[in-house]
């Protein structure tokens, strides 16, 4: 099994403000890294569970997230946006963005993620650290030792 976030998937200046573009760049991350199989098709799945609720958690968190039949295997992408981008968070736009990609019958692994993830992002210091990464690999050291307890 593949890592489940690397330094490819790992952008740190997101252009724009926009949820659907912003979203869309990351899963751009994931098709050439090989993780989803079709964009579109992935893009309406975050879509849908985008209308359920929204994904925008305090702190400035941005968390889109779906299973989906397009992805491989279970991906974590990050994005940091200096601008921020409103994923409907009740404290303003997300500047930390964490696209959660789990294959269609990968549901445990998908809420052991997004549910690993959310207990450390409460943490101030996990998301400065993440505000502060000088490059893509120092994210993904982060966020295995962070989150992935590695």
């Amino acid at each position: 099994m593949a890592e489940l976030i690397t330094a490819d998937l790992v952008d740190l200046d997101v252009p724009g403000t926009d949820r659907a573009e912003v979203t869309a760049g990351l899963a751009r991350r994931l098709v050439a890294a090989g993780r989803v199989t079709d964009l579109d098709g992935f893009l309406a799945d975050i879509r849908k569970r985008e209308e359920q609720m929204p994904t925008g958690i305090e702190g400035g968190i941005g968390i889109p997230h779906a299973r989906s039949a397009f992805v491989t295997e279970p991906t974590l992408a990050f994005g940091r946006s200096a601008a921020g981008v409103d994923f409907g968070a009740s404290d303003g736009p997300a500047r930390l963005i964490f696209l959660i990609a789990a294959p269609e019958g990968g549901g445990e692994e998908h809420m052991t993620i997004l549910a690993q993830l959310a207990r450390r992002l409460v943490h101030q210091s996990f998301r400065q650290s993440l505000l502060d990464a000088p490059d893509a690999d120092a994210v993904v050291q982060l966020v295995r030792e962070e989150v992935l307890g590695r």
